[in-house]
């Protein structure tokens, strides 16, 4: 057996999971459906086709326990696949802390994130499908990278709107979607009416997820050679997300540890879905029973202070309606550096799980969540995005409370991308000039209040 106190834990090619599992076969109460937005009955699978491909609708309603990986996909993961897991040794000795620490480390894809785990299975479906070009949206750029490069393996064309905010952030991101093959749009765009009519209103829009999610559904749904391809929040994308969890069980498994607490930053849900959702399975079973705890930005705090209703996935409506956790679906929030979290909703899955009480939730601000960036860089040399600083920050805080506690806990976080790209980020942070955001409770009710009297009677 590995000792306990070795710093990277691998597996062998052979040990990489050859299956996803499928969270919604174990389930203790199943969630609610997803609604036709002009029927307001449960959509079925004519109702997702022009979007997407036969393959992934099963997939987003399959309940078997798991769903064999293609061999032609499991070929691209074994590009970076299996992935190391850490033992954070100075991270520990710099907090002082009894806790044990690890992480496991999705920046060593080839976009730099944990994305491509659901990306290369979504181009690889499309193409056996006969489609020919994907569209999506980004915030951060790390799904638009991602894509981008699946696209690539699988010869698919790839068509990238991203939230104006980090499009302008975040410059490189656009120039290595633009090497994989793919073409990028700042969104709002003059290019869609959705677009148009977000800029008719608001000319210096910074975009949102949802807009441009309505960005590219639209030019999806126009053309029958084009499928839109979502890189979080839907149950299929989460299903392809926990190639991470399973790894990270023989990991820790291989040193005879059993978490305590595993906490994982949350936009969409696609990350932390990703490790959780096999050990929610074991906690299931008896084998184990850990704490569960997403770390959403203050600034987008969809689980701990979004209400709990059915609305669009996008802000012009043209998505299926979905309860989750929301702030209504044309929210923009303010262009903080963690463009991968400013999403007005939370996944389905993600959000019946906080509300069945299995998993927890707090919000983090982005001065809090950059300090522990630093730290995690200074002690461990990866310099983390701008997204798992949220996680990170929250396994410190743990992590000095069990200095302050005596207490020897395991902690377990997912760091699903590294910040090379977002360097800018930090040197706004380092000169002091980032600030922190949060809202009034009257104003994220009266958002949430507003968007929900634009969903259909029906609903």
């Amino acid at each position: 057996m590995t000792e306990v106190n070795q710093h990277k834990i691998l597996l062998d090619e052979g040990e990489m999971p050859t299956r996803w599992y499928n969270l919604l076969h174990d389930l203790p109460t199943p969630p609610p459906p997803v609604l036709h937005p002009g029927t307001g009955e449960p959509i079925g699978p004519e109702d997702l086709a022009p979007l997407f491909p036969v393959d992934l609708i099963a997939q987003e309603v399959a309940t078997e326990q798991y769903v064999d990986i293609p061999e032609e996909v499991l070929d691209v993961y074994r590009l970076w696949r299996p992935s190391p897991l850490f033992r954070a040794h100075r991270l520990e000795k710099a907090l002082g802390t009894p806790a044990r620490i690890y992480y496991k480390y999705e920046g060593v894809s080839p976009a730099g994130s944990h994305k491509p785990n659901t990306a290369v299975p979504q181009a690889y479906y499309n193409a056996r499908a006969g489609v020919t070009r994907l569209t999506t949206e980004t915030g951060a750029g790390q799904w638009g990278t991602a894509l981008a490069f699946a696209c690539a393996q699988f010869d698919i064309a790839c068509e990238v709107w991203q939230v104006r905010a980090s499009y302008d952030q975040k410059p490189y991101r656009k120039m290595m979607i633009e090497t994989f093959g793919g073409t990028v749009h700042p969104s709002p765009s003059d290019l869609t009416a959705a677009g148009r009519a977000i800029l008719a209103e608001h000319p210096d829009s910074t975009g949102s997820l949802g807009i441009a999610i309505s960005e590219a559904v639209e030019v999806a749904a126009q053309d029958p050679s084009t499928n839109y391809a979502l890189g979080s929040v839907l149950n299929h994308v989460l299903m392809h997300q926990t190639v991470i969890g399973e790894e990270a069980l023989l990991q820790l498994a291989k040193v005879g540890e059993t978490p305590d607490l595993l906490v994982g930053c949350t936009g969409g849900g696609s990350n932390f879905g990703g490790l959780m959702f096999p050990f929610l399975r074991e906690r299931w079973a008896g084998r184990m029973s850990p704490t569960m705890r997403a770390v959403e930005p203050s600034a987008c705090p969809s689980l701990t202070r979004g209400t709990y209703a059915y609305d669009f996935g996008d802000t012009a409506g043209m998505t299926p309606l979905m309860k989750m956790h929301t702030l209504g679906h044309d929210f923009v929030p303010d262009p903080i550096h963690s463009g991968g979290l400013r999403y007005h909703g939370m996944s389905p899955l993600i959000s019946h799980l906080y509300e069945t009480g299995e998993i927890e939730a707090v919000a983090k601000a982005q001065t809090e969540c950059f300090a522990a960036g630093v730290l995690f860089a200074r002690a461990e040399g990866i310099v983390p995005a701008p997204e798992p600083t949220h996680a990170l920050a929250a396994a410190v805080e743990e992590a000095l409370a069990c200095k302050e506690s005596g207490e020897e806990k395991v902690i377990l976080t997912a760091l699903c991308g590294h910040g090379h790209l977002d360097l800018p980020a930090y040197a706004a942070y380092l000169s002091g000039s980032v600030e922190d955001t949060s809202w009034d409770d009257e104003e994220l009710q009266a958002a949430v209040a507003k968007a929900l009297t634009k969903l259909p009677s029906t609903v």
